[in-house]
């Protein structure tokens, strides 16, 4: 199944626009834009992503609502 065709992993109705490279449950790996927000905003951002709509939405969310100085990484392969 395509990305285009998934569901958000937690609210199951969302368009995934992330997903989660090292996801702790492997039930959690696609997020849509206002779930991926929450988690930012909760503090638990996803820390190895991949960007599933070609823009950087997610790492848009991340500079836009993250104050930790963490280290995030795209996955390009």
């Amino acid at each position: 199944m395509g990305a285009h065709r998934r569901k958000c992993d937690w609210c199951d109705s969302g368009t995934p626009i992330v997903r989660d490279m090292d996801p702790v449950n492997a039930e959690f790996q696609y997020w849509c834009e206002e779930c991926a927000r929450a988690l930012i905003i909760k503090g638990d951002p996803i820390e190895t992503y991949r960007e599933l709509e070609g823009e950087p939405i997610y790492g848009r969310l991340l500079e836009e609502h993250c104050t930790l100085k963490r280290f995030y990484s795209f996955a390009t392969a």
